[in-house]
């Protein structure tokens, strides 16, 4: 990851209130904790 994605990121969090933010982590964290590619794909997609 570069300097600007990062800085882009930081941005973004910078902008969320602290439960939205708090969402997102807990979203993402369950996402990745799964075992399943598919279930990973199946969920991002359901995010949109």
């Amino acid at each position: 990851m570069n300097d600007a994605d990062m800085r882009k990121i930081m941005e973004m969090l910078s902008k969320m209130d602290k439960k939205d933010l708090e969402k997102g982590i807990s979203q993402a964290s369950q996402i990745l904790n799964s075992t399943s590619k598919d279930e990973i794909l199946k969920k991002l997609n359901g995010l949109k």
